[in-house]
């Protein structure tokens, strides 16, 4: 889940997963992976729970930069094939899950 609003990248782990919990709505706890970019769009910081605890990520592209929507509240949720295209700074409306094949159980 990606907040499409930039947010104020001086905030920690614990920061940023309090403001999950009172803007976006969804329980940081719960296992999923929230992505949040800052007003620069060379940053992101990704908080998730690995069951131990609390996890925080920051990357921040050297060249070029990521591809957000326009929209400016709200979350976005990506595909588990569009979060690695967005950290590589790849456009993430590019990227779709691989196309589900159909089994055959008899010669034809």
């Amino acid at each position: 889940m990606v907040a499409t609003k930039p947010v104020d990248f001086r905030k920690g782990a614990e920061g940023l997963a309090a403001l999950l919990r009172e803007t976006m709505g969804p329980d940081p706890f719960c296992g999923m992976v929230h992505v949040f970019r800052a007003k620069r769009p060379d940053r992101v910081k990704l908080v998730l729970w690995d069951g131990i605890g609390v996890v925080l990520v920051a990357e921040r592209l050297e060249n070029g930069e990521f591809r957000w929507p326009i929209i400016e509240h709200g979350a976005l949720r990506l595909t588990a094939a569009q979060l690695p295209a967005v950290l590589e700074g790849l456009d993430r409306r590019r990227v779709h899950e691989p196309q589900r094949t159909t089994t055959p159980v008899a010669a034809s």
